[in-house]
């Protein structure tokens, strides 16, 4: 199947984010920014089976969504197991940190406001 991506200065579509990347070799994280615009930043991730993002936070509000592979994520004191398909909402200064039980392909937005604002 052929990737298709379409970059205009209206929008962009990309038919299918996981091809856009081979994943991650053995004890790495890859990572390709597909869109950025101001604060708005949107990346996708490959991560090596074990490998983990420690805790860290963000300035700005974050989503992100797991597109294969299974991972344990944090946010604050909350720990959930994630899974494709599995999506989260973030706000600014959240602590969280994700861990990769398998190789795992994850979608991040960063955005410049937050939703609902």
């Amino acid at each position: 199947m052929t990737t298709v991506q379409t970059d205009t200065p209206n929008y962009v579509f990309i038919k299918d984010l996981k091809q856009l990347s081979e994943g991650a070799p053995e004890d790495s994280i890859v990572s390709r920014s597909l869109y950025k615009k101001g604060k708005t930043n949107v990346t996708l991730f490959d991560f090596a089976a074990g490998q983990s993002l420690s805790e860290h936070t963000a300035a700005v509000p974050a989503m992100l969504h797991i597109l294969s592979g299974q991972a344990t994520i944090s946010f604050g004191d909350d720990e959930y197991e994630a899974h494709e398909g599995s999506w989260a909402y973030m706000q600014p200064h959240l602590p969280h940190s994700i861990v990769a039980k398998t190789a795992v392909k994850m979608l991040l937005i960063l955005f410049p406001i937050a939703i609902g604002s």
